[in-house]
């Protein structure tokens, strides 16, 4: 009798231990948000992909971007850096200003197999009309990718709290084999993540570049 109970007391230690060490990991491996309210550059504990990671290191997910923005929407802006096109018909977040940071060419490149994109020369100068210098600026792209680009670009234009929202608008694409939707955007981004989009224009906010 003795011996079952220092039996049943040992598989309860050892029970406990385990338990303990794998909060512990768990607890590790969650990224935290920083004292600026940006995420680190992790997603699941891994580093973000070298394109979307920016020169000022601010990183929000879509979610967190929204949730800053109904915080003080005064002082933190949503700008979609996407072409015309795109935010017209992909879709946008409702109160997020367009300001396309890179314009569509439409030649064919045969050596690239897509129709490459140029930087749009009005940016920076469009961007200062519409944001005070100390504004609080969530850039989106459709994944990242150019929002990244974007940011270090008001960067060097001056801005400070540029952020970059890490997951776009549409997302990152999905490449788990044997999904029906290998290939497309649907695994996060601010039109997968359950907070408001819209098809509708307010024309006031979109600032059609003057070159193309």
């Amino acid at each position: 009798m003795k011996r079952n109970m220092r039996w049943l007391e040992l598989t309860l230690a050892a029970l406990l231990a385990w338990t303990s060490v794998t909060v512990a990991r768990a607890s590790d491996a969650t990224p935290r948000a920083s004292a600026t309210g940006a995420t680190p550059p992790t997603s699941a504990g891994q580093e973000l992909p070298k394109e979307k990671m920016t020169k000022l290191g601010l990183y929000v997910t879509a979610k967190e971007a929204y949730e800053q923005w109904l915080a003080d929407p005064s002082k933190v802006k949503i700008l979609d850096v996407r072409t015309t096109e795109e935010y017209l018909f992909v879709g946008h977040p409702p109160m997020a200003w367009n300001v396309p940071a890179y314009l569509q060419v439409y030649e064919w490149d045969p050596k690239g197999n897509w129709f490459p994109m140029k930087p749009n020369p009005e940016f920076e100068s469009r961007a200062k009309e519409l944001f005070a210098p100390e504004d609080t600026i969530l850039v989106t792209c459709r994944s990242g990718g150019r929002s990244a680009l974007a940011v270090d670009r008001l960067a060097a234009a001056g801005f400070k709290n540029v952020y970059n929202i890490v997951d776009g608008f549409e997302g990152d694409s999905i490449e788990e084999p044997g999904s029906l939707f290998v290939g497309l955007r649907q695994k996060n981004g601010w039109k997968n993540s359950g907070i408001p989009w819209t098809y509708e224009v307010d024309p006031g906010r979109v600032v059609v570049p003057k070159s193309r």
